[in-house]
């Protein structure tokens, strides 16, 4: 197990940005940043023992701070769509800033991705670690309380990457944290990934309207170009004639994770053939949001010069489902006062 910090780059305004380095007794590497707790490689050996970075991320701090489709970032205090950027809670309505059509999406437009976390790395039995941390004002992007959070990211031996986040504040409050890391498991430079097969612990999901939010209705997948219970390559009913895929260009919706006790279980995994690597998804929230990249446009370089089109990586986004607050028959991501919020999520790399 080891560690190390280098200069990243200095954003437009001055700012320094710290790369961490994560190195396991495999030779594996993680690199985190502390401009946005971003998760920017994950090194991993293909099957031929031939070293691949699989997730998408960029070599320059202002390609992040421009960056819409959010490579890689930690998302809070509410990650996906809040309907109209507008919830009532303990009876107080609250106004969020509207980002993404008539809604609020990931807590945006001041979100945590382009701030400058407090960081400290270091080992023990677990792995190798980084845990980051900022004060998020009261009223901070429209959210009450006075909130402490913390992201630590975890190397284990075994190839995983653990992500924990926890949050205390001093009011009730909302608490839906994610990590928006894609994934392209033939490598970050190989464009589409539409040949990479996927399986979703999940028998149902929740529909969407035209503008991404749920309808409400927990909708059974059997039947459906989203069922993704058995292994199926995410291309093969992406451009199917069904209303939810046409609305949102492609996959984009939370499923509705099987058996959920608030436990850390098994929510989705996905692999690629052509290099033999997996990763294993484990979550104790209750939805996982599948989105399969379909708005990324390239316009800024990846790392190593590599060019992102339309669909060249994924997420597993683990979360409370969307617009939670204003749908009270689905799980809530409420924080009472002075309570701590936790969560985990673990995505474990491996090669067949």
């Amino acid at each position: 197990m080891a560690y190390s910090r280098t200069l990243f780059g200095t954003t437009p305004d001055g700012r320094q940005v710290q790369a961490y380095t994560l190195v396991n007794g495999r030779g594996t590497e993680c690199t985190l940043l502390d401009l946005g707790a971003v998760w920017n490689r994950m090194v991993v050996k293909d099957r031929e023992g031939r070293k691949r970075d699989v997730i998408l991320g960029y070599d320059r701090p202002e390609y992040y701070l421009k960056d819409e489709a959010f490579f890689g970032a930690v998302v809070g205090r509410n990650a996906n769509r809040i309907a109209k950027g507008h919830f009532v809670l303990e009876g107080t309505e609250y106004q969020l800033a509207v980002n993404n059509g008539p809604n609020n999406l990931h807590s945006g437009p001041d979100v945590y991705r382009n701030r400058i976390w407090e960081s400290r790395a270091g080992a023990d039995e677990t792995g190798s670690f980084v845990i980051f941390s900022l004060w998020s004002e009261d009223g901070d992007q429209g959210f009450p309380g006075k909130a402490r959070v913390e992201v630590r990211y975890t190397l284990g031996e075994d190839d995983s990457v653990s992500i924990s986040y926890t949050m205390v504040a001093t009011k009730t409050t909302v608490a839906n944290f994610t990590n928006h890391v894609y994934f392209n498991l033939a490598g970050q430079e190989s464009g589409s990934i539409l040949d990479q097969k996927v399986r979703i612990c999940a028998d149902s999901f929740t529909p969407t309207d035209a503008d991404s939010i749920p309808t409400g209705e927990i909708r059974p997948v059997e039947g459906t170009p989203m069922d993704f219970r058995q292994w199926k390559e995410i291309g093969k009913e992406i451009g199917s004639d069904y209303d939810q895929l046409v609305m949102a260009a492609g996959y984009d919706h939370n499923w509705v994770i099987d058996g959920w006790d608030q436990t850390l279980r098994l929510a989705a995994e996905a692999c690629c053939e052509e290099s033999g690597i997996r990763v294993e998804v484990y979550t104790d929230r209750p939805g996982v949001q599948f989105y399969t990249g379909n708005y990324i446009d390239g316009t800024m370089p990846g790392k190593n010069g590599a060019v992102y089109g339309k669909r060249a990586g994924y997420c597993f986004e683990t979360q409370y489902y969307p617009d939670a607050l204003n749908h009270p028959e689905f799980p809530q991501p409420v924080l009472p006062e002075g309570k701590e919020y936790r969560a985990e999520t673990v995505y474990r790399f491996l090669t067949e």
